[in-house]
């Protein structure tokens, strides 16, 4: 019985087209002795995240309905190295191939894709120590441009806004419960600003 393919093609832009890919996917699926069950065709970044026909793709294999997802390039299924290891790991434990069109196979159960595996967690983990290495660099500079991140030292944006009503459901005899109800707030809010407006009263305390 011949295993079914599902051929995935990925552009990045509107001006591009699937159809090199498509062509070339069915032939190499035809020589192979692949049974193609279909293409599902994206466009859109290799970063972006909503990729609704690769998530089809990905159902089917959860679903056994295919033994081998086809693409031209790795780059064309996976969004960093470490999605493309973590969609890896779920196509083993669904028993379902990742094949790239040079003919690099991607199957956890044989010796070549656990060493493969072993390689690309050890880029990822590299591909996130340059991300967090590159977010502190940001940091590092933008701070030392002047800009403040996070919230300043007695500065409550909302809880300000609302620091007149609440006091007056306050001294109304509303309860904490029922003030943080009415205007859409947590009561940690609430008595965050009696305690705030009490220290103004009483500062000494």
């Amino acid at each position: 019985m011949r295993q079914r393919a599902a051929i995935y093609c990925r552009v990045s832009s509107s001006d591009q087209t699937c159809e090199r890919q498509e062509r070339d996917l069915l032939a190499y699926s035809n020589r192979a002795g692949f049974k193609a069950i279909g293409v599902w065709k994206e466009v859109g970044s290799g970063s972006k995240e909503d990729r609704q026909e690769r998530k089809q793709v990905l159902a089917l294999a959860q679903d056994q309905k295919i033994d081998i997802i086809l693409v031209t390039e790795l780059t064309r299924w996976g969004r960093s190295t470490m999605d493309l290891l973590n969609t890896l790991h779920d196509l083993q434990a669904w028993n379902v191939s990742l094949i790239a069109q040079t003919g690099l196979q991607f199957d956890l159960r044989t010796p070549q894709g656990k060493l493969i595996a072993s390689m690309m967690a050890s880029l990822a983990e590299f591909e996130r120590d340059l991300i967090r290495e590159r977010i502190r660099s940001g940091i590092a500079a933008a701070k030392a441009r002047g800009q403040i991140f996070g919230r300043r030292p007695g500065q409550y944006i909302k809880s300000e806004k609302l620091t007149p009503k609440v006091l007056r459901m306050i001294r109304a005899g509303e309860s904490y419960r029922a003030i943080a109800t009415a205007l859409k707030i947590c009561t940690n809010t609430v008595v965050e600003i009696v305690k705030r407006d009490r220290a103004k009263k009483h500062p000494e305390e």
